[in-house]
């Protein structure tokens, strides 16, 4: 059975840093992403990584502020979140894909249940 465990979300004041984990486990992805959704609005992709080479890519609005990294031995990927701004306040959820690069989202199939990142200013 296919499991994506966020953690790591909170409330933080802008400039700020937070630190996002994502634990999969079940089996093995070609790539995984983070997303947000704030509300009314749709949901975005902040960054993804390939596993096999660790290539990553990111929205333009996080660029430079965030780092999606991977842990291969613990099946970690996590997105350091730095110099946050109030307009980072969303639901963010791990999602992984079954192939890479994967900058869209409907290559996504496996999805967690998502965490709270509250930016205050």
């Amino acid at each position: 059975q296919v499991q994506l465990a966020e953690s790591g979300g909170g409330l933080v004041q802008a400039g700020g840093s937070l630190r996002l984990s994502c634990a999969a486990s079940g089996r093995t992805f070609s790539a995984v992403g983070w997303f947000r959704q704030a509300p009314g609005k749709e949901r975005e992709l902040v960054a993804s990584i390939t596993v096999w080479n660790g290539e990553s890519l990111y929205s333009n609005s996080v660029k430079g502020r965030f780092t999606i990294s991977r842990d291969d031995a613990k099946n970690i990927v996590s997105l350091m979140m730095d110099n946050l701004k109030p307009a980072d306040t969303a639901v963010y959820f791990c999602a992984a894909s079954q192939t890479s690069p994967a900058p869209e989202a409907y290559q996504y199939i496996y999805w967690g249940q998502g965490t709270q990142v509250t930016v205050s200013s």
